[in-house]
């Protein structure tokens, strides 16, 4: 990983509990696969307003809301797909510079 410190990654959704936690892991699980450090928590999106992460993932009601919060925001559809949110990470992360 070219980033010289810990990515720090909000999973999102309206309320911040369960489909957010559902989030986290499975983006967990993702950045396992790809080798990245990375802190993931889980929020509402009001808190997320207040927080300056790398990485915000979410659906799109959600991330449209806080599309300027972080330099990559990712949307997805489906919460469990942990080779779809691989991929997705690996685009934009390498789109940064982050990830080689």
């Amino acid at each position: 990983m070219v980033l010289d410190r810990q990515l720090e990654i909000l999973a999102v959704c309206g309320v911040g509990m369960g489909s957010s936690l559902m989030l986290k892991m499975t983006a967990e699980d993702a950045l396992r696969a790809l080798g990245i450090e990375a802190r993931v928590e889980n929020t509402d999106v009001s808190t997320a307003r207040g927080m300056t992460p790398d990485v915000v993932i979410g659906q799109g009601m959600h991330t449209s809301e806080i599309a300027d919060l972080a330099p990559v925001v990712i949307t997805i559809s489906d919460f469990l797909d942990k080779e779809g949110l691989e991929v997705q990470l690996r685009e934009r992360l390498t789109e940064q510079g982050w990830l080689s």
